[in-house]
């Protein structure tokens, strides 16, 4: 199983050798492609092979693409994730409105309590109120109990000043994390066969990643803890490297402890089966392991 994250910071040039990603600098490193989970360009001054890209592919390896910001920019998202895409992306198209919205409330309210949790461990008084908020969710959210718990969530968290539009270290992280987390549930998508494009709940012409946004959001609170804990006045390389270590934190999901990379696989997994049957206690949310 993939489990290594491989960033690439400084000028190099990547080829693919017998299994093996060769990374050349002043010194050559070989990494099995076997061993690779995520594959991270952080900078614009590398140069890959073409047999290096399609093998990376075939092995489901997310590579992710930086500006010269060295902010993520883009990403490969194979053509086909599985040998049964076809019939994967009709039954896509077919999961009906009620079953969508059936999840999207599980999603929301587990989303809610990821957050609660949080602002309870540093004793805020919000917490309560965000665990109110859970028992006045509505069957697909209509009264956007989500939208409200992100404003007082936020504003707990980092102040009554913040806002998440201004330009600054905090925002700087959470979006870097929030980018490297949403890259993680587009590779999970694909591998399962599905389409990117069509989500449960966000539904814009213009977002290529609607499901990915919608399934990642239980996972949004870890990148939030990690940035709470850094509080980053800037935001550069070591901070960048901090959020990118989400990935291998340790959660517990199916009552064992997985790395967060793991655990996005087996949740998606566990909501394509929830869609599919129209069973929704078959969701497998994580729990922190503290």
């Amino acid at each position: 199983m993939s489990w290594r994250t491989i960033v690439i910071s400084s000028s190099a040039k990547l080829d693919y050798q017998l299994g093996f990603v060769v990374i050349r600098k002043q010194d050559t490193v070989k990494v099995h492609i076997s061993e690779i989970s995520v594959l991270l360009i952080e900078t614009t001054a590398v140069s890959l092979t073409a047999a290096l890209l399609s093998e990376l592919m075939k092995k489901k390896v997310k590579v992710i693409f930086c500006d010269e910001k060295r902010n993520p920019s883009s990403e490969l998202v194979s053509y086909y994730g599985c040998h049964d895409t076809s019939m994967k992306i009709r039954k896509q198209i077919e999961w009906s409105a009620e079953i969508k919205a059936a999840v999207w409330t599980e999603i929301v309210g587990e989303k809610i309590r990821k957050q609660a949790e949080h602002l309870e461990q540093y004793d805020l008084d919000e917490a309560e109120m965000l665990f109110q908020y859970i028992d006045q969710i509505q069957f697909g959210d209509e009264t956007n109990r989500e939208g409200h718990a992100a404003k007082v969530y936020f504003n707990a968290l980092f102040g009554l000043d913040f806002t998440r539009t201004a330009e600054n270290g905090v925002n700087a992280a959470l979006n870097y994390g929030y980018g490297i987390i949403l890259s993680a549930f587009n590779r999970e998508i694909v591998m399962n066969g599905y389409i990117t494009q069509i989500g449960l709940f966000h539904d814009n012409m213009f977002n290529q990643f609607n499901l990915g946004s919608d399934l990642m959001e239980p996972y949004r609170p870890l990148v939030d803890r990690k940035v709470k804990e850094l509080n980053p006045a800037k935001f550069e390389h070591e901070e960048k490297m901090e959020m990118l270590a989400i990935l291998q934190q340790e959660v517990v999901i199916s009552g064992r402890k997985e790395y967060v990379n793991n655990a996005i696989r087996i949740y998606c997994k566990s909501v394509f089966d929830a869609l599919n049957d129209q069973d929704v206690s078959l969701i497998k949310f994580y729990r922190d392991e503290l």
